[in-house]
């Protein structure tokens, strides 16, 4: 640091550079357990962006598994997700390059396993008593038309795919009971999305190995989006519902569905890709989970018998990709001062420990902008939310009475969210003396199901309103200067962009990352996901 200058908004000298950024920086996702062992996916851009699995190591050492060429990535849904397994030290993944699955023993190369080349496979599930994956199979057999999609087995002898359920257009999470009778996994339905309506099932395997007395448990007479269904391990079905506007926990019992702890949060993420995993369990009665309200992330212990949520202490504000092990906790954790980690909590001594960091960007904190909450009126009567960044930067003070320029960020999607975590693109405009507005307009997710539905059939509409009037309110407290406002967001946010300064005088400039310019092109050919959103 050096000593206080005075200089304008907008023009401070920052450590925070373009070429700083991407440096040295890779992804992180998908930790899971096998036995004693932890695993996760990193994606790594001087690779090419090419995911490596993983193994950590008894003494700390981080271990590839994966060798080059091989990419752990699926295409199913385009987004993919859930595109390996680990059981008993074997690997089965997804290649990205041709989409086929592989098995990778113990100390060997991996050895193709399915050779279907209009196949692609997600959401491995190993049933270990038939000797077979189940998976959800997208057969693009027939060129020119949406793919198919559903369950199917993989015969870990032959390799040999054969169709387990059929008849919906959207599948995901096969997840087998611990005695391996039952089946449950769920279905959605075109136009709806997995956060708008889905159904859960259950069936019994026959001798066979075929589902028998196929059942709706969920989903059928009642509109609710649901999500990661797990077996407690007394055998007992538990699942995220959204039926009350709140995705609560809830559990099938053999008889009925009961609510376990009716609360305004959100236990799970929108369903953009397989392989969720935001609870587990230690045991029967005790739910470790992760749950977000007004937009920020807890860890949190849920006593299904006394129906008490204690949160945990820890210094991390979002938080996914959850496993346990024992009494440890691991997942993926960062805060408004912390990149994002693989991260061991101790339920024994409640203490978190750093396994893996996304970044190896050594900056002082004290260049980094905090965020505070937002809550701000908008069209109709109603409020919506935000994230602001003041410009901060410990070396630089700007005139008596000057008032910073406001980007605006659209985030993408657009159901998704804005968190308040770390990221070196913030910190680059707010280092420099610019205010960073991330705004979680109407259609975002973490804020309940009626939050989240504002924007359908309003994309374009709600969004830009809320982003406008999210910097008007700045603007209003005398926090921003009004002549100096701009706009920005990738994908979905790019079209929020767009239209904003299409349709508003508000902002002074913007820009549209790979954002979307024509929706008439959008709704004419995109992939089958997203075909009716």
């Amino acid at each position: 640091m050096t000593e206080m200058q005075t200089a304008d908004y907008g023009t401070w000298r920052s450590p925070i550079t373009a070429d700083l950024i991407l440096a040295g920086s890779i992804g992180l996702g998908a930790v899971a357990v096998d036995g004693d062992t932890l695993y996760w996916l990193e994606s790594r851009p001087a690779e090419k962006g090419r995911n490596v699995l993983v193994k950590y190591t008894s003494s700390g050492q981080h271990q590839d598994l994966t060798p080059a060429p091989f990419n752990v990535r699926t295409r199913v849904h385009e987004y993919g997700g859930g595109s390996f397994l680990i059981a008993n030290g074997t690997i089965y993944f997804s290649h990205f390059a041709d989409q086929q699955i592989y098995r990778q023993r113990p100390g060997q190369d991996p050895q193709i396993l399915t050779q279907e080349s209009h196949k692609r496979y997600a959401d491995f599930c190993l049933d270990d008593t038939r000797n077979r994956l189940i998976v959800v199979c997208e057969d693009h057999e027939v060129t020119g038309q949406e793919p198919q999609n559903y369950l199917a087995t993989v015969d870990l002898s032959t390799g040999q795919v054969q169709p387990l359920v059929t008849g919906s257009d959207f599948y995901s999470s096969p997840r087998l009971s611990p005695d391996r009778r039952f089946l449950t996994w769920l279905t959605w339905e075109h136009p709806n999305l997995p956060w708008d309506s889905t159904q859960l099932w259950l069936g019994e395997f026959n001798h066979q190995g075929e589902l028998t007395d196929i059942r709706c448990l969920a989903g059928q007479d009642l509109v609710e989006s649901i999500a990661e269904p797990q077996w407690s391990p007394d055998g007992r079905l538990f699942f995220v519902s959204d039926r009350s506007g709140w995705w609560n926990f809830y559990r099938y019992s053999g008889q009925k569905i009961e609510a376990i702890y009716p609360m305004e949060a959100e236990f799970t993420y929108p369903h953009w890709v397989f392989g969720l995993s935001s609870y587990g369990f230690v045991n029967a009665k005790i739910i470790i989970c992760t749950y977000t309200q007004q937009g920020r992330w807890y860890l949190g212990e849920l006593n299904v018998s006394t129906q008490q949520l204690t949160p945990f202490d820890i210094p991390y504000s979002n938080l996914g990709s959850l496993t346990i092990r024992d009494h440890q906790v691991f997942l993926i954790g960062s805060s408004p001062t912390q990149s994002s980690a693989v991260i061991c909590f101790s339920l024994t001594d409640q203490t978190c420990h750093v396994l893996k960091e996304s970044s190896q960007v050594n900056l002082d904190p004290a260049y980094f902008s905090i965020p505070t909450a937002i809550t701000f009126p908008t069209t109709n009567g109603l409020m919506a939310h935000a994230w602001y960044y003041p410009p901060h930067n410990p070396n630089y003070q700007a005139p008596a009475g000057e008032l910073p320029p406001l980007l605006v960020k659209s985030h993408g999607g657009p159901t998704a969210s804005a968190v308040n975590a770390l990221s070196l693109k913030t910190q680059y405009w707010t280092s420099r003396g610019f205010g960073y507005l991330d705004v979680n307009y109407g259609g975002s997710t973490g804020y309940g199901r009626d939050y989240r539905q504002r924007l359908d059939g309003q994309w374009g509409v709600v969004d830009v309103e809320d982003c406008v009037n999210a910097a008007l309110y700045l603007v209003n407290q005398g926090r921003v200067n009004p002549d100096q406002l701009a706009i920005s967001g990738g994908s979905a946010g790019g079209y929020t962009t767009l239209a904003a300064l299409t349709f508003y005088d508000t902002f002074k400039a913007g820009a549209s990352h790979y954002g979307v310019s024509d929706l008439e092109a959008l709704a004419q050919d995109t992939h089958k996901f997203e075909a009716r959103y």
